[in-house]
């Protein structure tokens, strides 16, 4: 993808580094939003678990929120939660921090990045602010398949980090746990972020693997399935040396006291998590056989959500689903004519199904 031309400074404006000055902005569009069926940011769609408002209800009070927060007591439940030590552990931001920390980690200027297209865009933005030579390698059309070939064909012994998700947004496909080792191996001298944000709704984690692979980092993010985007709360794992380095490189207090607390009883909640993710299990195969009946093609996903194939209608009807209520996210700048759509319940996917049947 050709960068865009240098935006046209001011005159008296103090001149940005050349690597933001040759960045694209990422607005994603998050306003009026309220009150629709959200169907566009692959978010939970029902809401935290209840018993997540009755703690913070039961811990928070003014002298609380009056401190810093400490993270001993969070760090612990997730690295029990997750059967992972605590020094392994890096709690962030969100997976956008985490990401970040781990380029402002191991990237310097010019350093190469391998990229997958198309991808969760913060990769690249943060890749570039930090002025690194992106190298990315193309999802296979039209079914979008992990190009697991073309990956490791792409690392070089110039190759200083791949960030890739398992499964890929905005895709839903993802690779395996051999063609993880198999990058892995390949690229022993590189820092290797497996992004896992949709994990839950594929069951595939490299997690298993940190133990013998000194280079993995893996990522995971309590926006999704535990339904805290507003909380902004993430964590990464790693070897306990390579959690050291990002804990250097990360903001102290990054992470608010509400996430830090609201988390330790997100996970606890296992059956309501369960109950959720075979709920979007059940509505996906319900939103794909409707696709079908429509005729509509899409890529077979392993996530929360289906990126689906409406052609040169793709604008269009997604701008006739928001007159009706409904959210859903167009992906035609990556891949043309591909909307995106999250899966939720089954009763808010019959209401898409039934308002897609209007319109097509």
């Amino acid at each position: 993808m050709a960068s865009p031309k240098p935006a046209k400074i001011p005159k008296g404006i103090v001149h940005p580094r050349v690597a933001v000055l040759k960045m694209a902005a990422y607005s994603p569009p998050t306003a009026g939003r309220e009150g629709k069926l959200r169907l566009d940011f692959n978010e939970n769609t029902v809401g935290c678990s209840p018993r997540v408002i009755e703690f913070l209800r039961e811990r928070l009070s003014a002298a609380s929120l009056a401190v810093y927060p400490e993270y001993g007591e969070t760090k612990q439940a997730l690295a029990d939660f997750f059967h992972m030590p605590a020094e392994q552990l890096l709690l962030t931001n969100g997976t956008d921090e985490a990401i970040q920390v781990f380029v402002n980690t191991y990237i310097n200027g010019g350093d190469e990045v391998l990229l997958l297209r198309p991808a969760y865009a913060m990769y690249r933005f943060y890749a570039e602010v930090a002025g690194a030579a992106i190298r990315e390698v193309e999802y296979r059309p039209p079914q979008m398949e992990f190009p697991l070939d073309e990956v490791l064909r792409a690392i070089t012994p110039a190759t200083r980090a791949v960030i890739l998700a398992n499964p890929n947004n905005p895709t839903g496909t993802g690779v395996h746990l051999q063609g993880i080792e198999r990058i892995l191996k390949r690229a022993r001298k590189a820092a290797v972020l497996i992004d896992e944000a949709y994990y839950e709704f594929s069951g595939v984690t490299a997690l298993p693997l940190i133990e013998r692979s000194p280079n993995l980092f893996v990522s995971r993010t309590f926006s999704k399935v535990y339904g805290m985007a507003a909380m902004r709360l993430g964590c990464v794992f790693s070897d306990a040396a390579n959690i050291a380095f990002l804990h250097k490189a990360q903001s102290p207090y990054s992470v608010n006291a509400l996430a830090a607390l609201a988390v330790q009883e997100a996970v606890r909640d296992r059956r309501y998590i369960e109950n959720y993710v075979a709920e979007v299990l059940a509505a996906r195969e319900l939103l794909c056989v409707g696709l079908e009946k429509l005729g509509i093609t899409y890529v077979p996903s392993a996530a929360n959500f289906v990126l689906a194939n409406l052609g040169r209608r793709a604008i269009p009807v997604r701008d006739a689903l928001r007159t009706r209520g409904i959210l859903v996210r167009d992906r035609s700048y990556e891949v043309p004519g591909h909307v995106r759509m999250t899966v939720g319940t089954r009763e808010q996917t019959r209401r898409l199904l039934a308002a897609l049947e209007e319109i097509w």
